[in-house]
């Protein structure tokens, strides 16, 4: 079994077992989805230096950086969704917004490449 496949199939059958399928819609688990994702910024805030961000407790970044996989996995379960297939479909498409010769050492948003 692939990876994905295992830790979808662990979240499934920990969230079956409580009983929480009943509160997982599209709305509520995109929404714990992004709330998990500001708990991980929450993290970082303030944070100016390397310094400062070598000091956020990494098993508070573990705990949180694995909520935010975790909701999205059950995202991509309730819709049936490949997560291998749609992050390497993204990547695809990402490489043609930003081609190297106009992106390469730019943070620039795609419709401002020159």
């Amino acid at each position: 079994m692939d990876p994905i496949d295992e830790m979808t199939k662990a979240l499934v059958e920990f969230r079956d077992n409580r009983n929480w399928q009943q509160f997982h819609n599209p709305k509520d688990l995109a929404l714990a989805l992004s709330i998990e994702a500001a708990e991980l910024n929450e993290l970082f805030l303030w944070k100016k230096s390397e310094t400062e961000w070598d000091e956020v407790p990494m098993e508070e970044v573990k705990d949180e950086l694995a909520d935010v996989f975790a909701f999205a996995l059950l995202i991509a379960q309730k819709f049936e969704l490949d997560v291998r297939e749609i992050v390497l479909n993204k990547i695809r498409k990402n490489g043609q917004k930003y081609p190297v010769d106009k992106s390469y050492n730019s943070a620039a948003k795609y419709n401002r490449l020159e």
